[in-house]
C-alpha cells in the first residue's frame, strides 16, 4: 500500500468513528481496547470500578485479547504491571484516591524501572475523613515518583489522551498517568466518538521494546548500584522527561490531523488573546471556568483560561510564554498540600519566577473535596484577584 492509499485508508476509518454515550470511566475502558495491551492488573475501588467492569464485559464477549489479573490488592496490581511492562508488553491499569496512594512505593519502582505503563486514576478525595468527591490531592501527591501526569476535563479527552499517553510513554519509556475527576468526568455521560481500530492502530503500533526481559537474551535488571551510576540513571529519567511537552505536543497536532479533535498539547489556551486576567486550573473545572470566561468577555471584561493538562513534567516554556505580560493570573485548585495550599498555584509562582514582565499570581483553594464552584462563583475570584495584591500562601474560598 502506497502512502496515499493509507491516507485514504485512516481517512475511511476516521468517518468510520461513531459517538456512544459515555461516562469517562467506560472511556477509559474504550481506550484500553483500542490500545490492545496484552496485561491489565486492576483492583476495583470507588470510583474507578466501572473501568474494571466494562474491560472485563469486552473480555467475555472477545472483544479483548489480554490478561486480566485481579490480585489482593492496588500495591499487588503495581507489582504486576511491572514486570509484565519489563517483559515486553504494553500494559494498563486503573485505580483511584487510596488505592492510588497504597501503589505510592512502587509507583517509584516503575519509574526507576522505566516500565511505560498507563494508568487510568479517577481523582478522588483521600483520607481521613472518608469521602468519595472530586479531589486531585491523591494524584498531585505522587508528583515526585517519576511519573507523567495528564489530567483531562471529559471523557472525550481521557479517552484521547489515553492514547497519546501509551505514544509519549512507550517513546520516552517513562510510566503515564491520566487523571479525571471523580463523578464530574468519572460517571457522567456524554457523548463520545470512538475511534475506528484501524485507525488507532495506525497512530499506536504495537509495543517493541529494544529492551526486555527474555530468557534468550539475558540482561541484568534490578541490581545494585554505585552512588554514579544511581546520579547517572536519574540524570537519564530527567532526560526522558525534558522530551515530554514537546513530544506532547506533536501528538496532540498528529491526532487532531486523524480526528478533527485537538486539545493544544501541554496546555490549552482560551479566549486569552488580550486577556488581562487569566485564569489557570485543571480538570473537570476548565469547564466552569470556560462559562465564567464566556460571561465576563460578555461583560466586556478580557479574560481568558490557561487549561493545565501536562503537570508532570511541567512544561515550563508553555506556562511562561502563555502568561507572559498578562496581568493577573488567577489559579483555582481542587486539591490541598497542607503547609502549602494549592499545589498548582505553588508550582505556577515557581514556573514564573524571573519572568521579567511575570503576572500577579493569586492562588485559590477552590473545589477542594468536591465543593460545587458555579461560573458565578469563578467570576467573583477574577474580581478578587483584580482588586487585590497577590500573597505567597493560597486563599481558601466558597
Amino acid at each position: 500500500m502506497n502512502a496515499r492509499d493509507e491516507l485514504a485508508a485512516l481517512e475511511r476509518a476516521s468517518e468510520q468513528s461513531r459517538p456512544l454515550l459515555l461516562t469517562g470511566n467506560h472511556a477509559f475502558a474504550w481506550a484500553a481496547r483500542l490500545a490492545r495491551p496484552k496485561v491489565v492488573p486492576v483492583y476495583p475501588i470507588t470510583p474507578q470500578t466501572p473501568v474494571l467492569e466494562l474491560i472485563t464485559e469486552f473480555q467475555a464477549e472477545g472483544r479483548f485479547d489480554a490478561e486480566i489479573i485481579t490480585p489482593e490488592s492496588e500495591h499487588s496490581v503495581m507489582a504486576a504491571c511491572i514486570p509484565a511492562s519489563l517483559a515486553g508488553v504494553r500494559v494498563f491499569t486503573a485505580t483511584a484516591s487510596q488505592g492510588l496512594l497504597l501503589m505510592h512505593e512502587l509507583l517509584h519502582y516503575a519509574a526507576g524501572a522505566r516500565a511505560p505503563i498507563v494508568m487510568a486514576n479517577i481523582n478522588r478525595t483521600v483520607a481521613s475523613p472518608w469521602a468519595f468527591w472530586p479531589d486531585q490531592t491523591d494524584s498531585l501527591a505522587q508528583r515526585d515518583t517519576g511519573w507523567i501526569q495528564f489530567y483531562s476535563e471529559s471523557a472525550q479527552e481521557s479517552l484521547d489522551t489515553t492514547l497519546a499517553a501509551f505514544r509519549i510513554a512507550e517513546r520516552v519509556l517513562i510510566p503515564a498517568m491520566i487523571n479525571h475527576d471523580a463523578f464530574y468526568v468519572s460517571h457522567a455521560l456524554e457523548p463520545v466518538a470512538i475511534p475506528a481500530q484501524e485507525l488507532v492502530d495506525r497512530f499506536l503500533p504495537p509495543y517493541a521494546p529494544a529492551h526486555r526481559l527474555d530468557t534468550e537474551k539475558v540482561e541484568s535488571w534490578g541490581n545494585v548500584v554505585t552512588q554514579d551510576m544511581f546520579y547517572r540513571h536519574r540524570q537519564e529519567i530527567e532526560a526522558a522527561m525534558a522530551q515530554v511537552p514537546q513530544l506532547a505536543d506533536e501528538i496532540d497536532r498528529e491526532w487532531a490531523d486523524l480526528t478533527g479533535r485537538s486539545y493544544g498539547g501541554a496546555v490549552e489556551r482560551y479566549r486569552c488573546d488580550g486577556a488581562r486576567v487569566v485564569i489557570v486550573t485543571m480538570g473537570s473545572m476548565c469547564g466552569t471556568a470556560r462559562e465564567a470566561v464566556d460571561a465576563l468577555r460578555d461583560a466586556g471584561e478580557a479574560v481568558g483560561l490557561l487549561k493545565v493538562r501536562l503537570f508532570r513534567p511541567l512544561p515550563v516554556q508553555a506556562l511562561r510564554a502563555a502568561l507572559a505580560g498578562v496581568p493577573v493570573v488567577a489559579v483555582l485548585d481542587r486539591n490541598h498540600s497542607p503547609g502549602a495550599g494549592g499545589v498548582l498555584h505553588q508550582e505556577l509562582r515557581a514556573a514564573l519566577y524571573g519572568l521579567c514582565d511575570a503576572p500577579r499570581v493569586h492562588g485559590y483553594l477552590a473545589g477542594v473535596g468536591g465543593v460545587n464552584v458555579s461560573p458565578e462563583k469563578i467570576e467573583e475570584f477574577v474580581r478578587r484577584a483584580q482588586s487585590s495584591e497577590p500573597k505567597p500562601e493560597s486563599d481558601w474560598v466558597r
